[in-house]
């Protein structure tokens, strides 16, 4: 075969196997793998030494657009993922307007054509205005179903904290639904015990309250995500909806989630490479609010044992979360500074 380029020599990863090979490319598209030494090309890189693997799914990232480009559009956004070697993204629906719309939807399709620099797709969101629509929007094309189905406050009307809203949503529609599991009501309860500086520390930080983005996880504290990880496998029980859990940040919480697959409970979970890298007071001594998220980056015990949970094979997916704010936005005094922090570049890198 004549090919238009061939990488010769690279040390090439599969899901199978680590290999010699070269490879051949015809009309951008990978042609051939194997020994190709007879093989004519109009371009021909020798790459030993380097490795070679297929790019990477990201399937959780916020761009801002539309509505919040100040901060990042998708142009910009793809083409850091390309360069951290991220070949597809799944966008989430907390833009403005939010995309909890087939019109929405088509809109956010439209800003992509032709600027993105990957592929993408873009989920749709849930919220308490469009439950009985569910069932159609799972199924757009261009959209990998309902998600981040945000159990705690996000942006706008992306809030579906009761019980009997989250089972609509798990009842209507097929596809795996992707949760966002923070408990609203223990989240704006220590939030006011907070604002009124009678809120108890989380006993698992094993340190003082300190008026920055270090008191980031005690407000927003590890039995949040307990509480709405428990509520969340029993209505994916209940109504036998497949659930992905997003960002897990707690010990207790992988623990639930063992427990619930023995009973049967079809629940995948995805885990973020900075709850693996990162832990607490550590990281806000030395980032600030750099390393504020929701949900919050917490103790060594709990970066511990997601870890030990990561080697165990327990994690279906890794995301960045990458949620993107501006320099002056992020430098603002906890707890005005927002939540979110970069990570679709450095993903695959620092998993390496």
């Amino acid at each position: 075969m004549s090919f238009d380029l061939i990488l010769r020599n690279g040390t090439l990863v599969t899901g199978e196997r680590i290999e010699q090979a070269d490879i051949g490319i015809l009309g951008g598209k990978i042609a051939r793998i194997g020994f190709l030494g007879g093989a004519d090309a109009a371009e021909v890189l020798d790459i030993s030494g380097l490795h070679v693997m297929p790019g990477v799914i990201d399937t959780q990232v916020h761009f801002r657009e539309p509505g919040l480009t100040h901060k990042e559009d998708i142009e910009t956004g793809t083409r850091g993922a390309v360069l951290g070697g991220v070949t597809t993204i799944f966008d989430e629906p907390n833009t403005s307007p939010t995309t909890t719309s087939a019109a929405a939807l088509r809109d956010k399709l439209a800003l992509a054509e032709g600027r993105a620099w990957c592929d993408y797709a873009f989920w749709v969101g849930a919220s308490t205005e469009n439950l009985s629509d569910l069932a159609e929007l799972d199924s757009l094309e261009g959209s990998p179903g309902i998600g981040e189905v945000f159990m705690g406050s996000s942006t706008g009307p992306l809030l579906v904290s009761s019980d009997a809203d989250l089972r609509q949503v798990l009842r209507n529609g097929r596809r795996r639904v992707s949760i966002h599991a923070e408990d609203e009501a223990r989240n704006v309860e220590r939030r006011a015990l907070y604002d009124r500086r009678e809120l108890e520390p989380d006993p698992t930080l094993g340190y003082p309250l300190s008026g920055t983005a270090a008191d980031h996880p005690h407000v927003r504290d590890s039995d949040s995500a307990r509480i709405a990880t428990e509520r969340i496998l029993k209505l994916s029980e209940e109504t036998n909806r497949p659930i992905h859990i997003l960002h897990l940040s707690s010990a207790e919480e992988v623990l639930r989630i063992d427990a619930a697959r023995l009973r049967g409970v079809d629940v995948t979970v995805e885990i973020t490479p900075q709850h693996l890298w990162f832990a607490a007071p550590e990281c806000y001594e030395k980032l600030g609010s750099l390393a504020q998220m929701n949900p919050p980056i917490r103790s060594g015990y709990h970066c511990a044992a997601l870890r030990d949970a990561f080697r165990k094979g327990f994690f279906a997916v890794v995301g960045s979360d990458h949620a993107p704010h501006t320099r002056e936005e992020k430098s603002k005094p906890y707890p005005a500074s927002p939540s979110g922090l970069t990570g679709v570049q450095t993903l695959l890198p620092v998993m390496l």
